[in-house]
Formats: C-alpha cells, structure tokens, sequence
C-alpha cells in the first residue's frame, strides 16, 4: 500500500511540474568541415536542459540522478534516476556508441555520447521537448551523415521498439539508415524513444 501510495504521488507531482513546463532553447552551435562536408546545427546544451528542468522538479519534491555503465564493445549506457520526496523513482535508459564525428580523440568521443544520453534521458524521462528547432542541416551544401556507430545504434533501436523499418525511413525520407543527416539524429532517436514509451 505505502509503495502504491509513493507512485500515485510521484505521478502526481509529475503532473503538476507538466502543467507549466520549462522551456528548453537550443543555445549551442554544432560547426565543423569533415571529409563530408560541413555540419552546422544548434542543440540544447546539457546544461541548458538541466537548467530548465532541475528547478521545476525540485518545486515539486523530484531530483533527478544519472547511472553510467561500460557495456560490451564499447557501447554506453547512461540512466536517468528520477526520485520523489516520497520514495517512488523511474529510470529511464538509453545506450549508444562513442561519438566518431568530427575530430574527436577517443576519450572525447566517449565524453561527446555520456553528454548526448545524458540530455536526451533527462528530456525523455520529464516528457520535456527543446525549442527552437534546428533546419536539419539544410544548410549545408554537403550534409553530415552519421557514423557507422550511430547507424548500429539506430538499427538496434528500431528493432528493440519494434518500429516500422520502412515507415521510419520514408519518414526521413531516406533510402538507408547511413543516409540519415547528424543533425537528424537527435530526432530520430526521440521518435524511437517515444515508440518505446507507448
């Protein structure tokens, strides 16, 4: 009873902090020429999302944490704690590769996905969206494409959620999943999410 207690106020809390939502403004620039091309997009920063959400959820008696853990391969996965006052707490997971683009060394490139999963955990466990939507690399004469690490990482997801391969890409409007431009990314995998969530 007391645990069936903890969740109804944990939701309920929840649901007050979702009656006036925090916006989350993209603040940073993504700006760089690879071999490729040039990628040049805006997201929200870490700190951003964490600036925006922390205070919200602390007015309503929920703090938030994050596991990390070295899976096999190389693979990273970083969990969202949410925890109320009153002891119910979600977690919320997303794992991927080290980041290959740009010119990251190795340890910059495992840092660059701890932050992505990181922001996008946060965002997809308080239901939270970013504003200020990026021109999904329009912009460049040469669009970016993602990695062959961020390419396994969406094919695994769309088979562990179960989504319409083919939808998916019609979706994007892409013939393959390589074809996919970095400044996309971020979206698919928080439609991909979302699939999970419901």
């Amino acid at each position: 009873m007391n645990a069936k207690v903890a969740e109804q106020e944990f939701f309920d809390a929840l649901a007050r902090f979702k009656q006036n939502p925090p916006k989350i403004v993209k603040d940073a620039t993504v700006d760089f020429t690879s071999s490729k091309g040039r990628t040049h997009y805006r997201h929200a920063s870490l700190g951003a999302v964490c600036g925006a959400a922390i205070q919200g959820l602390a007015a309503v008696g929920i703090s938030h944490r994050w596991d990390l853990e070295q899976k096999p391969g190389g693979r990273i996965a970083v969990t969202c704690v949410l925890s109320h006052t009153g002891g119910h707490s979600t977690k919320t997971m997303l794992e991927g590769s080290p980041d290959e683009s740009g010119t990251k060394n190795n340890i910059q490139q495992v840092s660059s996905t701890i932050t992505y999963l990181q922001r996008y955990t946060l965002l997809a466990a308080t239901g939270l969206a970013t504003e200020d939507q990026d021109d999904d690399g329009r912009g460049a004469e040469d669009v970016e494409t993602i990695g062959p690490g961020q390419c396994a990482d969406l094919e695994a997801m769309i088979d562990e959620v179960k989504a319409d391969r083919g939808r998916f890409l019609r979706y994007f409007k892409l013939e393959s999943l390589d074809q996919l431009p970095l400044a996309r990314f971020e979206a698919a995998i928080a439609m991909l999410n979302e699939k999970r969530k419901g």
